[in-house]
Parts: structure tokens; sequence; C-alpha cells
């Protein structure tokens, strides 16, 4: 970790790495120059080029897009052109779809009611200098109350982990029990059961175990961990912490994303306020045992978000994601088990140990169990994060949301994120359930629920989708690295019509190929925007070619 870390300073103090300052640290570290050249050249937050004044990083995926990015990116590059005191870039998904389409200064996220002005965001372009003061403010704290937060007030955090403690319960059979009880399933896309999970990493006899927090949220539509990380990060650091004690473990590490600097402070100072009281530290809640958190920022990059990539990370190399078997929980940083989960279920993990299974199970609607953080994104009137009970249908969160953007009709959502399949609007009804969203032919992957409206392009909208797994591959494996660029390849000849639409019909092979070959997740659904829309939506492929 230490080796990225030094990169990420000497970058932060130059601004660029040039080669004489990896030669100096190669002399420093003992670490071979092709080494440090291969890390940078693989993190895109890294630069070997001195930067310019303002940098302007703008987003293009599809929440975004939906937004009117193109637009907003011609706009401004029309009237930046010729300055060569600015660059403009088009980048994968700021997390930020609330408030789309998302720019950053200078990797300083502006909000929205500073984008509305154009003449103003021009001027931030200008003279970035005004970014710093809020680049360097915390999040504000608002007065909303998350029906999963136990605790009403500051002084009363932490209490589940110090009354667990008190009462002399076996953590490591407790807690496991109890999540399994209660049916938690892992919130960041995969839907492990979580209570499995803690009880495998707990019965491995290493003495050395890590518990990390996956932070790196970076699919388009999928911004919910981020606001968790900002309200909610006791709750956040409680469930670390029962894990920590739960498998033995005296060393936590969230991994966040660079991106998500304002909600690193929110979380760095809620660290400083755990230590402070003695939650966190040698006799962490009067546990007797050690545990800590450290907080590792992210050079950048989805891959990152796949477990065994943000280990190779952690593990100062090049972050491509490792073959399974053997799995984190056995094998994990460093060889040790290591037990990973995302920040939802790390806090509702904690909030399920405070009130138990029965509480949990009673959250949900009718037949279905637990509260779910849900983002939306797209054509509905107000995008943001919604704390729902699982079992409400999608139409129901998008009546929550306001409804639809300007009264349209519904056409199309994707219900999981960039990763899961495109649904028609006579699915609406579907409730909002792992199990429910599978039958109905999606997943409920990274609770990311985008809407479209009558009138869109859907088949611009699934290139765009198949394009964002194409930039954001990683490269080790050559089904995924060639197999997604070529299918965007074939999607944008076929759009500009330098192709025939019968091209098309490779896809679904090509797609079977990705999905039985490619080493991690992200190959295996590259394709599934574009072969979802073309089966649900035939009339929207050009020439209304229907492929066999």
């Amino acid at each position: 970790m230490e080796l990225l870390r030094e990169l990420t300073a000497l970058q932060h103090q130059r601004g660029y790495l040039d080669e004489q300052t990896l030669r100096d640290l190669s002399e420093r570290r003992n670490v071979p120059l092709y080494r440090l050249q291969g890390l940078v050249s693989f993190y895109p937050h890294f630069r070997t080029t001195p930067p310019p004044r303002a940098c302007v990083h703008l987003c293009r995926d599809v929440s975004c897009a939906l937004a009117g990015a193109a637009d907003n990116t011609a706009k401004l590059s029309q009237a930046l052109a010729g300055r060569d005191d600015v660059e403009i870039h088009e980048v994968s998904c700021l997390g930020r779809c609330d408030s789309a389409p998302a720019i950053a200064i200078n990797d300083v996220p502006i909000p929205a009611e500073m984008r509305q002005d154009f003449a103003a965001l021009l001027g931030l372009i200008d003279d970035p200098s005004p970014l710093s003061t809020h680049s360097t403010q915390t999040p504000a704290q608002t007065p909303r109350r998350w029906k999963c937060d136990p605790y009403s007030d500051p002084e009363s955090r932490y209490g589940t982990v110090r009354k667990l403690i008190a009462s002399g319960v076996d953590l490591s059979s407790h807690c496991p029990e109890q999540l399994k009880a209660s049916g938690l399933r892992g919130m960041g896309g995969a839907g492990f059961p979580t209570g499995t999970k803690w009880s495998l990493v707990a019965q491995e006899r290493s003495p050395v175990k890590y518990v990390v927090l996956n932070a790196d949220e970076s699919e388009p539509g999928t911004f919910k961990d981020r606001l968790i990380l900002e309200e909610l990060p006791h709750l956040v650091i409680e469930g670390m912490l029962l894990a920590g004690l739960t498998i033995g473990a005296a060393q936590g590490i969230i991994y966040i994303r660079h991106e998500y600097a304002p909600e690193l402070r929110a979380v760095e100072r809620e660290l400083a306020r755990a230590r402070e009281a003695g939650v966190l530290g040698e006799n962490a809640a009067g546990s007797g045992k050690r545990f800590d958190i450290e907080v590792f920022i992210s050079p950048g990059g989805y891959i990152l978000g796949e477990e065994t990539a943000l280990l190779e990370a952690l593990e100062e190399q090049r972050g491509e994601p490792r073959n399974k078997p053997p799995y984190p929980g056995t094998h994990g940083l460093w060889g040790k088990p290591t037990l990973i989960n995302n920040v939802e279920t790390m806090a509702m993990a904690a909030s399920i140990l405070h009130h138990g299974p029965e509480w949990w199970r009673a959250q949900g609607e009718g037949d279905f169990a637990g509260l779910k953080f849900i983002s939306i994104s797209g054509d509905v009137a107000h995008p943001g994060v919604y704390e729902i009970p699982v079992g409400i249908s999608v139409r129901e969160l998008i009546e929550r949301a306001g409804g639809m953007r300007d009264g349209k009709p519904l056409l199309a959502f994707l219900p999981g994120g960039a990763s899961s399949n495109f649904l028609p609007a006579d699915r609406a009804d579907t409730p909002l359930d792992f199990v429910a969203m599978q039958q109905a032919g999606s997943m409920l992957g990274s609770g990311a629920v985008i809407v479209i409206a009558e009138g869109r392009d859907l088949f611009a909208l699934a290139t765009n989708l198949v394009r964002f797994f194409r930039n954001e591959s990683c490269g080790k494996c050559v089904p995924c690295r060639v197999g997604s660029n070529k299918a965007v390849q074939l999607l944008e000849e076929v759009a500009a019509g330098t192709l025939s639409p019968a091209e098309l019909q490779m896809l679904p092979e090509l797609g079977e190929t990705l999905t039985q070959t490619s080493i991690c997740g992200l190959g295996q659904v590259a394709l599934n925007p574009i072969l979802s829309m073309m089966k649900q939506f035939p009339a929207e492929i050009p020439k209304s070619l229907t492929p066999h």
C-alpha cells in the first residue's frame, strides 16, 4: 500500500509524475523503475505530464448521457477552444448521478447549483481558486433520520458493539448466526449471504486476518454508498469493528475511490471520534483486543471494485483480477484470510446486530425482508438515494422519486446498475428484491435503478453502457479486452450506417464467449445491456432487424 500511497503523494505535491521523480523513488525505495512505470501506466489517476491550470472532467456515462452530457461537453469545448491552459476530458462515472451531468474541476466535484449558471462555471474554470475552499469542506450533515440507524444522537453511537462485548457473548458464532437468520446478502452486486461469509472467515485458523471495506463503487448509476459514507459513517465503522472481532482481525482497511474526497473527510472525522472514544485502538470498545481502521485511496479504475483486483492494488500491484479459487476468505490480502464487504452491507450488518434478525425481517414489504438503499437516476423528477423496504416495486420507487420527469411515460429501466438487463415498463411492478428481479429477467445488482422515458434512443444508451465496460476493462484477459472492443466497434458502425444491422446477429455468440471465458465479472456482463435491449426491445434495433 505504501508504494501507491507515495506515488499519490508525489503527484499531489508536484502535479504529475515525471521520469526523474520515478527514478528518484526507484532508488530510494530500491524498487525497479519498470515496476513503478507499470503502476503509473495502469492507474488512470496518475499523470506523467504537467497538469494545466484547470482540468475539467465531464462524465459521459448513461445517467449523465440522459441528462445532456454530450451537449454539455460540446458547449464547454466550444467555449474553451484554443485554450492551452485547460484540459477537457470525458471520463467514466464520477459517482454523482443524482446531479447529472456530473462535472469535476481539478478533481473537485461541482455541485449542481454551481453548474446551473454557465457563465459562473466558465468563471470557475478561469479561476479554480474558489474551489479550494469548497474542496476542504465536509459534506453538510442533514437532519435526515434513516430507519437503519439505531442511534438518535452521536453520544449513543457504538452502543451495539459495547453491549455485545459487555454481555460476554462469543461474537465469532453470535454475529454470523444473527446475520444468517436475517437473510442479509451482500449489497455490492453479487448478493452472497453475509452471515455465511463472516462464518467462513471466522473459521480460518490464521493468526493474521483482515477486514476490507469496498467503498470503490464506480458503476454508472450507483452512488448509494457515497451517501452512506457521508451520513452514516458510524454505522459503517461499527460494522467493520463487529466484523473484525467476529473473525479475529486486528486491522481494517477502507478502500475508497479518489473521487469521493468530500465523503472521505466525513469518514476520517468519524474515525477520529471513534478512536477518541476508545472504540478503535488497542482495546477496541473494551474488548481487550486491538482493532483499528486505516484508509486507502484508490488511484482509479472501475475494475478495482472487483474484490481481487482491489487486493492487488493493496498489495502494490496493477489492479488486475485474480483467478478464483482460492477466494479472499481463505487467501486474501497478503495471502491471509480476508473479509470483504461493501459499504451498505457493513452498515446494515451493524443495524441487524443491534435490533436482531426478527426486527430486520419485519422491515420488508409483505413477504419480503429487510431494508435497502437504492440509487435512482435518469428520467425521474428527483434522482437520489432512498431507503426502502425490500419488496416495494420499481413503480413505487419511481413515485417516491417524484414520478417521471416532465410526466413522460416509462419506456424501460435498469434495476441493478449498468451491468443489469434492461426491462420494459410492463415489469415496473416487479419487487425490488434479489430473487424477484432474477425471475423478471434481470438482477438487483448494485442497487441502482436507472429510469428511461419514452422517446429515448435505447440502442444508443445500450451502446453507451457497453462502451463503458470496454473502456474500463483492465485488459488482462483476451476475451474481455478484444471482445468488448469488437462489440463497441460493431455497434458504432451500425449506428453510423456503415455496417449492416445484420452483423448484430454475432453479438449473442460473442456475449456467450465473454461470459464463459472472462476472468472476472466485468467481461462476463459487458454485453448484457445490448443483448437485453435487443431481446426486450427489438423495435429499437436499427432498421427493426430482429436477430436470431
